[in-house]
């Protein structure tokens, strides 16, 4: 006997963000259904998975990590270039130095190295702050200026900072990370905010914080959950992309730091499946940007993505 599958309809969909320029250009979101559901709509664009570079050489990383960009971890250029061969669409550049208690590198020297960074890859270039508020209020906007017309996405905006932030966006042409601590509430009030501004609501990406796998993930899940059908259902301040941040909470997890056990077994193999069993959970939560740190798992977390983005027959 044929079995007739139910079908969800729903009324809107996902905004549709562009980033980047050129041939490398890619789109993210634009979306009328749930992650991976051909049958119920349309999924138009592939989600992307990107590598992190840092303005300085990691110093807690294990060594397996270290080992995938020997020799370039003092180059953010050249460790940018490194991830480009290893297949990511996307270049995550964190300015740790820019913190006050690592460097507290000023807003000029941030600028010249996103430069670098940029002027060395064709990929769309991510560039995130060092996570303190008024810093990063200094250091973005003159990252927006020296990156003009590169289409790059910055972040991270919060509601203490982000009026400097999205100005400098706006400014320079960028599009802008709207972080808030996993709360519905709080991520529509920014984004309220941030178009008040006047920067279109295509030129915004939210994060909405997320844990790694053990620490939060179903949290988490429900959240970007909630963001997606929110969108989906016409609510036009959840209807912007979600990037996940995996890379900086999958790797601080006891599971992926401690070493090799008797009972754990391999370190190598228990972080890398930490870190892709992370990022691919919350993509099909809904997100739309997975940010990983080691190249195995950005081939991994590929692959899936590819395997499910092949439609679905019933």
């Amino acid at each position: 006997m044929a079995v007739t599958i139910a079908k969800e309809r729903w009324s809107s969909k996902c905004l549709e963000v562009v980033l980047g320029s050129g041939l490398k250009q890619i789109k993210i979101g634009g979306e009328t259904t749930l992650p991976f559901l051909h049958f119920e709509g349309e999924m138009p664009n592939v989600p992307a998975v990107a590598l992190e570079v840092f303005d300085a050489p990691p110093v807690e990383w294990p060594d397996f990590l270290s080992s995938a960009f020997e020799g370039v971890l003092g180059d953010p250029a050249a460790w940018a270039k490194k991830c480009v061969e290893y297949g990511a669409d996307l270049v995550v550049l964190h300015l740790n130095r820019t913190h006050p208690d690592q460097g507290d590198a000023s807003p000029e020297e941030a600028a010249e190295v996103a430069s670098a960074v940029a002027a060395a890859v064709d990929t769309p270039l991510v560039v995130l702050g060092c996570g303190v508020d008024e810093k990063d209020a200094a250091v973005l906007p003159e990252v927006a200026n020296a990156l003009a017309g590169k289409n790059c996405l910055l972040g991270c905006a919060t509601q203490d900072n982000y009026k400097s932030i999205v100005a400098g966006c706006i400014a320079g042409g960028h599009a802008v990370i709207a972080s808030s601590p996993l709360d519905i509430n709080l991520a529509k009030q920014l984004n309220i905010l941030i178009t008040e501004m006047n920067l279109e609501p295509q030129k915004i990406v939210m994060d909405p914080s997320i844990g790694g796998l053990g620490y939060g993930i179903e949290y988490a899940y429900s959240i970007i959950e909630r963001m997606r059908t929110g969108a989906l259902m016409g609510d036009k301040m959840l209807a912007m992309p979600v990037v996940l941040l995996v890379g900086s909470e999958a790797w601080k997890t006891k599971e992926a730091k401690t070493p090799d056990t008797p009972d754990w077994g391999e370190q190598k193999k228990r972080a890398l499946l930490w870190e892709v069993t992370t990022a691919v959970s919350l993509l099909h939560a809904g997100g739309h940007i997975a940010v990983v740190r080691h190249p195995e798992s950005l081939r991994r977390v590929k692959e899936h993505v590819s395997r499910m983005m092949q439609p679905q027959t019933y």
